[in-house]
């Protein structure tokens, strides 16, 4: 697994995991994914939202498992601990998520009940594909953790910062899906923990995750996959604020900004 040819493939994964951003920025800023708010009729067949982000979000879970055990780090510490808080996220994303998204979005009618287009879920599975190599492969094979003396201050800074993300992004999700389980038909504006400063506190908590992430890996992965992360979810939390604006007009407060507290 340390050959040329997968010292190769991994520059190549990486240097994808960049270029692919910019196009991702351009394309939502003209169009959004359409699930969610932003649901719409033309983009093939749709899932249940719950087996769409199992789909979608199971490659982070078995393929980042098949990945790491063949790293030349895989028992080192210093590599568990990184992959253990990758893990730590998507673990509650690929399998306790879906499991209350269920919960809040009974199947038994159809024509309420929450959809994902499939060819969606598809893209982003592939994607989840392409990162889970680009973090697992770092991590248990090419970082330098010899060289790096100062490998467990900037982890456990960054371990403090991933996990405040993780708590505003499982709050933030949990008050959404509360705001499902009342039901009554129609959306409502979102109230409690940081939707008081900003309209996508799910998208912000996510950021901050992974801006944690890129701190404790201190690696061009790392950078790359918060870079992508902000590339994906910025524009559509620019649209979704803006979607709130336009649906509760002026009962929806005006100082809240769309996803970065006081900023943006």
């Amino acid at each position: 697994m340390g050959s040329w040819s997968d010292q190769s493939l991994y520059r190549y994964c990486l240097l994808s995991l960049y270029i692919i951003g910019p196009p991702t920025v351009a394309a939502l800023s003209f169009i959004q994914a359409p699930y969610g708010k932003h649901r719409r009729p033309g983009w093939g067949p749709s899932i249940s939202s719950s087996s769409a982000w199992f789909l979608m979000e199971s490659p982070t879970v078995f393929f980042t498992l098949l990945i790491y055990r063949f790293g030349q780090h895989s028992s080192d510490l210093r590599s568990l601990s990184l992959i253990s808080a990758f893990l730590l996220h998507y673990l509650h994303r690929t399998c306790i998520y879906p499991l209350r998204l269920r919960k809040t979005s009974p199947p038994s009618n159809p024509k309420t009940a929450s959809r994902f287009p499939a060819s969606i879920a598809l893209s982003a599975f592939a994607f989840n594909m392409l990162n889970s190599y680009v973090q697992a492969r770092w991590v248990s094979h090419y970082a330098d953790y010899d060289g790096d003396r100062w490998f467990w201050r900037r982890f456990l800074g960054g371990f403090v910062v991933f996990l405040a993300g993780m708590a505003i992004n499982v709050k933030s999700d949990l008050v959404l899906l509360g705001l499902k389980a009342q039901g009554g038909g129609g959306y409502k504006i979102p109230r409690g923990g940081l939707f008081g400063l900003v309209s996508c506190a799910n998208y912000f908590g996510e950021i901050v995750e992974w801006l944690g992430w890129a701190v404790m890996t201190w690696s061009w992965a790392g950078l790359g996959f918060f870079l992508y992360t902000c590339a994906n979810l910025v524009p559509r939390a620019r649209a979704t604020h803006k979607w709130y604006l336009q649906k509760f007009g002026e009962d929806y407060p005006k100082d809240i900004k769309a996803v970065i507290p006081f900023l943006y």
